[in-house]
């Protein structure tokens, strides 16, 4: 099958070509005939699959063939993410997929200026790319007229929910149209998410083209036993033994992923931290360095990197076990992509044993262990625990897009306490707790 027999139009066509495409993934098969006779559609699909392009190439043709509009357009598509990269990432495909076309497309999140986003929406646009929190803060402003969208999608609706963004869903939600098109793209089907499908959804088909939380086949896993101690000098010997170019290191904290750039560039070995606090300027800068090769070591935590989206990405190492084991499956899913071979490592110490063994279950294989010459562990050496904390908040603490209202329990505590011990609260305390909600 190739992009001719989908039902997509020549300046789709001539887009797709120019990008050296000329088969369509499993997922742009089936999504994209099905999303052109408009049906809804819930998408099990995991990130390399090419399921950006299999809704936005869509999409485009839908705009393409409906009725010409006169005037300045109104929206009439969003589309949802989860971070700023991964909007960024599907504003580019829309970019690159609709050069041939009118339509007029922005990308909205926060961490950067609103008057321009406010001054890019007054002009009129015809496709809105947005993070929740941003989005919101502009209709709230009304600054943007969600009453004509005909198309709407949410993108990574699982790592959405993990954020703690499902009450910033519904408000969204609440300000479309009853009647458009809805699509759902999720990597794993969770209770929540069927939930979620089952609102949003009207009749929808399901697409499934990877088995729920399976490890891709053309990537290569391995664990390095070593002490806790000694991970960063095995990280620095793999690197350097191995010549690699081009490696995507996982810390669970965005501390952890400063600290270890910052020794990895005492050993020589050119490194960048990108985490949600870092600028978005700076994660910019740090991704585009790494994709063109200035920088051989990109560290990162979980959220950041869920827009990181690199086709020949070859190694990929977990510094640390991630505490969810279904965060390591979309790990080492940043290798291995469109047909290539890919390689992920993790260095495990004793702490992390229980983290391993739940890996293993979820993707239902035993990691094979690899000691390398020199690291052998102490067996002296016990376990410490590792600090767990809720998924939600966790994911909350490491984006600048979670909402206003996800502040820590510990915080909100604290600040109670205080107010009780006050029986008659000053003007400021009464400010200070009004700042905290």
């Amino acid at each position: 099958m190739s992009f001719t027999t989908l039902g997509l139009s020549e300046p789709l066509l001539r887009a797709i070509a120019e990008q050296g495409y000329t088969e369509p993934t499993p997922i742009q098969k089936q999504a994209i005939p099905l999303i052109l006779s408009n049906k809804d559609v819930l998408a099990g699909a995991q990130t390399g699959t090419g399921k950006t392009a299999g809704f936005t190439l869509p999409l485009l043709e839908q705009l393409h063939q409906a009725t010409p509009l006169k005037g300045k357009p109104p929206v009439r598509a969003l589309i949802l993410t989860p971070t700023r990269e991964l909007a960024a990432q599907v504003g580019e495909s829309v970019k690159t997929y609709g050069k041939y076309l009118p339509f007029k497309a922005t990308i909205i999140f926060g961490g950067v200026g609103i008057h321009p986003q406010i001054a890019t929406l007054k002009k009129g646009v015809d496709i809105v790319i947005a993070t929740p929190g941003r989005l919101l803060d502009l209709a709230g402003q009304k600054a943007i007229d969600l009453s004509s969208i005909e198309h709407f999608i949410l993108d990574e609706a699982d790592r959405m929910l993990d954020m703690g963004f499902v009450h910033d869903i519904k408000k969204v939600l609440a300000l479309l149209p009853k009647k458009r098109q809805n699509l759902l793209f999720s990597a794993t089907f969770s209770s929540e998410i069927k939930r979620l499908a089952d609102n949003l959804l009207n009749s929808p088909t399901l697409i499934e083209v990877a088995r729920r939380n399976r490890a891709s086949e053309s990537v290569e896993q391995v664990v390095h036993p070593v002490d806790r101690e000694r991970k960063r000098e095995l990280l620095a010997h793999l690197i350097k033994e191995n010549d690699w170019r081009q490696v995507l290191v996982f810390t669970r904290t965005k501390h952890g992923a400063n600290r270890l750039s910052a020794q990895l560039e005492k050993n020589k070995i050119s490194s960048a931290a990108i985490h949600g606090n870092k600028s978005q300027s700076a994660r910019t800068k740090a991704l585009d360095n790494f994709k063109k090769g200035y920088v051989r070591v990109l560290v990162a935590t979980d959220i950041a990197a869920r827009g990181i989206d690199i086709d020949q990405l070859p190694h990929v190492v977990n510094f640390e076990l991630p505490n969810v084991p279904e965060d390591y499956v979309h790990r080492i899913g940043r290798t291995g992509r469109a047909g290539n071979e890919g390689e992920a490592m993790s260095l495990v110490c004793v702490d992390e044993h229980k983290l391993l063994k739940d890996i293993e279950k979820l993707i239902k294989k035993e990691i094979p262990k690899v000691v390398v010459d020199g690291f052998k562990p102490d067996p002296s050496i016990k376990a410490e625990p590792i600090q767990q904390k809720s998924q939600a908040h966790r994911n909350r603490a490491n984006s600048t897009n979670a909402p206003k209202q996800a502040r820590s329990h510990a915080d909100r505590n604290r600040q109670s306490r205080r107010d009780k011990r006050n029986s008659a609260p000053s003007k400021e305390s009464r400010n200070h707790r009004g700042g905290n909600r």
